[in-house]
C-alpha cells in the first residue's frame, strides 16, 4: 500500500554519502600526493652520493609534511638531522620517540640500513596521509640509498682494478724479454698468472764469467699478496746472487733472508729451483728448494729429475741446502717449471709430472720457445676449456747440436 505522507530525509543518511564535491576534493587530494610523491622520487633519485639521499629526504619530510623536524639514525655514525630535533638525539632512537614516528629502512636482503625518526610540531599523532607519505618515500629512499651504495663500491672496485691492471703490467715488465746472447743455446722464457698478478718468479742473470744462473720459484698462495711478495723476493735475490756466490750458499741466504722478513713471509714461504750454467764446460749446477723436480734429458737417452734437497725458502731458519752438477753437452735439455704446470686438471684428472716429460721428451724442435708454445697447447687441450687455477711459469734450454 501506498502512502500519502510526505517522506522526510534522514540527516544521518544523508552525512554518510560523499558530496560530489567532497568526492572532487578528495581526489584531488590523492592526485596532489602523487604528483608529490612523482616529484620526491625524482629528487631522491637524482643523486648517487648516500647522505646527499638521506638529507633529501629529511629536507621533503619537513617541508612537505610541515614536520618540526626529522633525522636518520644509523649505528656508525651520528645523526644526520634537518629542521628541529632533540639536543638529547644520539645514534639509535632513544625510548622516548613513539613507534609511529620512527620508521626503519631494510634492504633488500632485510639488513638494517638505517632508520628515518620524524617530529611532529608538539609530537602529535601523525595523521593517515602523513604516514602513506612517510612509507612512500621510505620505499624511494631505500631503493635510492641501495643505488648509491652500489655506486661507490663500483667507483672503488674500479680504483682497485685500475690498480691490479697496473701491477699486472709491472710485473709482466719483470719477466725477462732480453735474454743473455748465449751462442750455440736455445733460451726460453712464458709466464702467465692466473689472476692479475701472481707469484710466481722466473729470472735468468748473466754473470761476468759467462755463467748463467737460472731461477724458477713459487710463492706460496695466488694473487696480490703472493704477488708482492714474489717482488720482495725478487729484490733480495737479485741482490744476493749479484756476488756470484755459489748456489748453496746463496740459498742458505735467501731462506735465512726471507724468514727473517716475518710471519707473514713464513706463510708465503717460497719453493725454488736454481741452476747455474757453464757454457764452457758443458755443464749444469743445479738445487732445488722444495720445488717441483727439473727435468733434464741428455743426448744418451737418460733423463734426470732434479728433486729437492731440503724445505721451500723461508720456510724453516738455518737450513742448509746441496747441490749436484751434471753434463750438459749438446742436444742436452733443461725444463723448469712451477706446479701451474703439473696441476692442470680435466675432472679429477691432473697433468701431472709424469704426462709433462713425456711431451717435453717428445719434441723434436730445438725452438725453446716453440716447445713452450707446444706445452701450453698440450695443457690447453688437457683441461678441455676448463678456467687456469693457478700461476703457470716454465724455463727451457737446448744445448744446440754443433753443425
Amino acid at each position: 500500500m501506498i502512502s500519502d505522507e510526505p517522506v522526510t530525509p534522514d540527516p544521518e543518511a544523508s552525512r554518510s554519502l560523499p558530496t560530489s564535491a567532497e568526492a572532487t576534493i578528495d581526489l584531488q587530494q590523492q592526485v596532489a600526493r602523487l604528483q608529490a610523491l612523482l616529484e620526491v622520487s625524482r629528487q631522491v633519485h637524482s643523486t648517487t652520493s648516500e647522505e646527499a639521499v638521506l638529507r633529501a629526504v629529511l629536507r621533503i619530510v619537513v617541508l612537505e609534511l610541515e614536520m618540526a623536524g626529522a633525522a636518520f639514525l644509523a649505528a656508525a655514525s651520528d645523526p644526520i638531522t634537518f629542521g628541529e630535533v632533540p639536543e638529547s638525539l644520539t645514534v639509535t632512537a632513544s625510548d622516548s620517540i613513539p613507534t609511529d614516528c620512527a620508521f626503519p629502512l631494510r634492504d633488500h636482503d632485510d639488513h638494517p640500513l638505517t632508520t628515518l625518526v620524524v617530529f611532529p610540531p608538539d609530537l602529535r599523532t601523525l595523521t593517515f596521509y602523513e604516514l602513506d607519505f612517510i612509507h612512500g618515500l621510505t620505499l624511494q629512499a631505500t631503493v635510492a640509498i641501495e643505488n648509491a651504495r652500489n655506486f661507490e663500491r663500483n667507483l672503488q672496485w674500479a680504483r682497485v682494478q685500475k690498480d691490479l691492471d697496473a701491477a699486472r703490467d709491472i710485473q709482466r715488465a719483470l719477466i725477462p724479454r732480453d735474454l743473455p746472447d748465449l751462442p750455440g743455446f736455445s733460451l726460453a722464457v712464458r709466464s702467465e698468472t692466473c689472476y692479475e698478478v701472481g707469484g710466481d718468479y722466473v729470472d735468468i742473470l748473466a754473470h761476468p764469467n759467462g755463467d748463467i744462473l737460472l731461477a724458477v720459484a713459487d710463492v706460496a698462495g695466488k694473487g696480490l699478496a703472493s704477488a708482492l711478495m714474489a717482488s720482495s723476493f725478487r729484490s733480495a735475490f737479485r741482490a744476493m746472487a749479484s756476488s756470484g756466490i755459489p748456489l748453496e750458499a746463496l740459498a742458505r741466504q735467501a731462506n735465512q733472508h726471507h724468514w727473517q722478513e716475518g710471519e707473514e713471509a713464513r706463510r708465503r714461504y717460497v719453493t725454488a729451483i736454481l741452476a747455474r750454467l757453464d757454457p764452457a764446460r758443458a755443464e749444469i749446477e743445479m738445487l732445488n728448494a722444495g720445488h717441483n723436480p727439473g727435468f733434464i734429458l741428455t743426448p744418451d737417452g737418460v733423463t734426470h729429475r732434479i728433486g729437492a734437497s731440503g724445505t721451500p725458502l723461508g720456510l724453516l731458519p738455518d737450513m742448509t741446502y746441496s747441490s749436484q752438477t751434471l753434463p750438459f753437452p749438446p742436444g742436452s735439455r733443461l725444463l723448469l717449471y712451477t706446479d701451474g704446470l703439473t696441476e692442470v686438471f680435466r675432472g679429477e684428472e691432473e697433468f701431472g709430472e709424469d704426462r709433462l716429460l713425456s711431451e717435453f721428451s717428445s719434441s723434436q724442435t730445438t725452438n725453446s720457445s716453440v716447445i713452450l708454445d707446444t706445452l701450453w697447447t698440450s695443457l690447453g687441450d688437457f683441461a678441455a676449456g676448463s678456467p687456469q687455477a693457478d700461476d703457470m711459469t716454465a724455463l727451457a734450454i737446448i744445448h744446440l747440436l754443433q753443425n
